[in-house]
């Protein structure tokens, strides 16, 4: 038999939208918390996001040093993970 989709009320969306972006928990901690799936749940934090981007506070300059240093870090890890896959496919290759 198949499974009926639950409805959710648009303030039930609201609220638990907010509980993840006012409190900077995981989408899948909050979702485990209220039942609900971890995708559905993202999906309305996007829509949330969208809705009031206006809100949300500006990034201060500290905040905004850190995800430059995050940004270049990303970068720096990727071409790491790169040529070690690349290192990796050429050993592997030889007899």
């Amino acid at each position: 038999m198949p499974e009926r989709r639950r409805k959710y009320t648009p303030e039930f969306k609201d609220e638990a939208a907010k509980m993840v972006v006012e409190t900077s928990r995981p989408i899948a901690e909050v979702a485990r918390e209220i039942g609900v799936h971890e995708g559905t749940l993202g999906n309305w934090v996007k829509k949330y996001r969208v809705d009031h981007a206006g809100e949300e506070p500006p990034l201060s300059i500290s905040d905004r040093a850190r995800l430059r240093e995050l940004e270049k870090e990303n970068r720096e890890l990727k071409m790491k993970a790169e040529f070690l896959g690349k290192a990796a496919a050429f050993f592997a290759s030889m007899p």
